[in-house]
């Protein structure tokens, strides 16, 4: 574990969990504290993370921080646990600022730092805060220091499901690594394994939980037919896993393009820039508080289709990045589909939108924007 060589400690933050297990949260929050680790301001920070234990593995166990793993069998000792080292952390280290990573842990912030009159600020990411919430985590929200998020619609919808002025937001957003996610030719290999030679290849990576129908893959399914009258070798790579996959399955059988949908599973992060360089679009019609994996797509150089009225609205730059239709109508899907392989647009051209998502959503502009955000911290009031 390492070694914080101070005897007090700038800032704390509070996770859920961030090594435990994969999803967009996670990615968010690694790229934070890859970002703090690389102001090299000589701060340091406390991590409590109530889900992750000491076995996971952890890229950033060295100074500046310092991480307590809280993980048990039993969810109220879990809470217990965490209660209890945090508290002797804020009396003992008097920390600057306390930074929560999850509504679901405002509450227990709020109280500890308003009884040590020690500001906080509350990281929200997108749907756990886009409906009204219970009338305790309301309540830390509005009374914290600070709010940060990720997209502006996220912050439209947190705000009026919760009354809080959304001015009081900041914007912190997702980024992309530049570095790990480039262009480069389709590799054979891929299109070998998943019959993909020859085709016009459509991409989704998203969970196939049936509580995600949101993420849009059934109705790029239901646009592949009309896609095909105009490029009759298109074909349908879903990269993800979950318990929605079999009426997914189901309903490309029942409309007769079984052959064209083809589902990868799990695919590890390292291996989806090669997934990605395979596709000729990167298509998710969603619901999303940002969407990482359009940044990812367009710095691999591929076009990509969004929702018009979310949170994709900030990597698609209002649509001038990439095409935003209605998230839950086929034919706008296949119109849009048909336009990015006929690659006429300059939106298809690939070095333009990779040049273009990494002028604002690179991790060098997100380290940036976050000395901005501490600064501000600085000035906050418990």
């Amino acid at each position: 574990m390492g070694e914080i060589t101070t005897t007090t400690t700038d800032y704390v933050f509070v996770f859920l969990e961030i090594f435990g297990c994969e999803g967009g949260i996670q990615s968010y929050v690694k790229d934070i504290l890859q970002a703090f680790a690389s102001l090299n301001n000589s701060k340091t920070a406390e991590v409590f993370l109530l889900r992750d234990s000491p076995e996971c593995e952890n890229p950033f166990e060295e100074y500046p921080f310092k991480f307590h793993y809280l993980k048990t069998s039993s969810p109220l000792l879990g809470r217990l646990r965490l209660t209890t080292a945090l508290l002797n952390c804020l009396l003992q280290r008097r920390p600057r600022h306390v930074f929560c990573g999850h509504i679901k842990l405002a509450p227990l912030v709020q109280l500890l730092c308003q009884s040590l009159r020690i500001p906080y600020t509350v990281l929200t990411y997108g749907k756990e805060v886009w409906e009204p919430l219970p009338k305790h985590e309301r309540q830390a929200l509005v009374k914290a220091s600070g709010i940060w998020t990720i997209s502006r619609y996220s912050r439209d919808r947190a705000s009026a499901a919760n009354g809080i002025n959304p001015d009081r937001v900041q914007m912190f957003p997702c980024v992309v690594d530049g570095e790990m996610f480039t262009p480069g030719p389709k590799p054979k290999s891929l299109s070998d394994r998943y019959g993909l030679e020859g085709a016009n290849v459509l991409m989704t990576v998203a969970r196939l939980w049936s509580g995600d129908i949101y993420k849009g893959v059934d109705v790029t399914i239901r646009a592949l037919p009309a896609i095909a009258k105009i490029f009759p070798e298109v074909k349908y790579l879903v990269i993800g896993r979950g318990d929605d996959q079999p009426r997914l399955a189901q309903l490309a059988q029942d409309l007769g393009i079984a052959d064209r949908v083809v589902f990868a599973g799990f695919v590890p992060t390292p291996e989806l820039v090669d997934h990605y360089r395979v596709a000729d679009a990167y298509i998710m019609p969603s619901q999303e508080g940002f969407g990482i994996v359009y940044l990812e797509a367009m710095v691999c150089g591929i076009p990509v289709l969004s929702g018009d009225a979310d949170g994709s609205a900030d990597p698609l730059q209002d649509g001038r990045l990439g095409w935003q239709v209605p998230h839950r109508d086929p034919d706008a899907v296949a119109n849009a589909c048909i336009e990015i392989l006929k690659g006429d647009d300059q939106r298809c051209d690939g070095q333009w939108l990779r040049e273009q998502a990494l002028a604002l959503f690179s991790k060098d502009a997100l380290t940036w924007r976050l000395k901005e955000l501490l600064e501000i911290a600085a000035t906050a009031k418990p």
